[in-house]
């Protein structure tokens, strides 16, 4: 039905006024010579309004003679209609010839470029690269060698192991592939130490190949021999081993955080004020003053590109500033609040640097107030394997 309506809109169709006492007999003869109808609006018991395609209205001759019906055209609508109407009006043609040659040219240029495929490296740390070599908003893509890019991309960063550039339209897509960042490798056959990575105290030592140095209850700092990687033996003296084995120990994790007793709160109001401005390329036109009417407010800015198609990107960006009005409220807690306050703010923070939470062995909270402020540290005690490899150097 849809289809119907679209096409008669492109071939252009009219709404027409239908008067007569058989109505009814006229629309069972439009159905059965297959003409569509759509809208159709009844305006009294002798009188309706429909849409019809323009093709259509021609055999209503026959079937208004045989209902002794009236018809009148009332409107016409549709693509035919509007160009007749333009045709004779030289400043539209030229205009939509104008703003066919404007998209023309402007997709020969790259007005977007899209990063995907990091993860822990920065959009904006490869599109400075990007951008030392010429590939940014507005370049041109006639004679654009992308492999050219692409190397000096990989060579400035060694923490990317594959990299494209795809353009599609407008829009220039950079897809790249981070490399898997491994620690030094210690072979099989070279001698190494076990060491601490952690400042710990020990609670298990066992060493399958090489000499323990350390026991149960032994304090530890960062960088310190746990395992050695050499054997004594009475009759063979020392022999250097690639030392192997696990360490278990407790380690500390800990987090301070102040919490005033006063605070000043935000409230919002729910009073909203938009403020809009348009970008082109490097131009910006404020379409309206930049400044709020409210005294207390924060800002959220937000941008979007324009764009034709999916991907038929225009140099026009739509910037949105929206001002959200508060009230300042002045809230005040007591010791035991602000103390629930610190530990949840601690433990998040600390919950976010520990992998294993099953291995948390116990949590400790001190407390101690420092003029309106109260200061609270959260201290987790956790289970874990400090051992890694060092390689033996004489």
């Amino acid at each position: 039905m849809y289809l119907k309506i679209l096409l008669g809109y492109l071939l252009g169709y009219v709404t027409v006024e239908i008067e007569g006492y058989f109505l009814e007999r006229f629309l069972n003869l439009c159905n059965s010579q297959k003409i569509f109808l759509w809208k159709l609006k009844r305006t009294n018991s002798t009188t309706i309004k429909v849409n019809m395609n323009i093709r259509d209205f021609k055999k209503l001759k026959q079937i208004a003679k045989k209902t002794k019906c009236r018809v009148k055209i009332q409107n016409k609508k549709g693509f035919p209609f509007l160009l007749h109407r333009y045709k004779k009006r030289k400043i539209f043609a030229f205009c939509f010839l104008f703003i066919l040659v404007c998209i023309f040219t402007l997709s020969n240029f790259i007005w977007n470029i899209e990063i995907t495929g990091n993860e822990t490296i920065k959009a904006e740390e490869i599109k400075a690269v990007l951008d030392q070599n010429n590939f940014k908003v507005g370049r041109c893509k006639i004679g654009l060698e992308t492999k050219e890019i692409i190397q000096e991309l990989r060579l400035q960063r060694d923490d990317i192991a594959w990299a494209g550039i795809e353009i599609k339209g407008t829009n220039a897509i950079v897809k790249i592939v981070e490399a898997d960042l491994k620690p030094e490798i210690i072979e099989e056959e070279e001698y190494c130490n076990l060491v601490a990575t952690k400042d710990a105290m020990i609670v298990k030592v066992t060493a399958q190949n090489g000499t323990s140095l350390v026991k149960e209850g032994d304090l530890v700092t960062k960088g310190t021999v746990l395992v050695g990687g050499w054997l004594e033996g009475k009759y063979t003296g020392t022999r250097y081993v690639h030392a192997t084995g696990e360490v278990q120990a407790k380690v500390w994790y800990s987090q301070k955080v102040e919490v005033p007793l006063k605070q000043v709160k935000k409230i919002k109001t729910g009073e909203v004020e938009n403020k809009y401005s348009v970008k082109i390329n490097n131009f910006e036109i404020n379409l309206g003053k930049g400044v709020s009417k409210f005294q207390k407010y924060d800002t959220i800015e937000a941008s979007k590109k324009l764009k034709l198609f999916s991907d038929f990107y225009l140099p026009i960006e739509i910037h949105q500033k929206t001002f959200e009005e508060y009230e300042e409220q002045e809230v005040s807690y007591t010791l035991e609040e602000a103390k629930t306050i610190g530990i949840e703010q601690a433990s998040k923070v600390l919950e976010e640097q520990i992998e294993n939470k099953e291995a948390i062995l116990g949590k400790q909270v001190t407390q101690k107030q420092v003029g309106d402020a109260l200061e609270v540290e959260v201290i987790y005690e956790v289970l874990e394997d400090i051992a890694t490899k060092e390689k033996l150097v004489f």
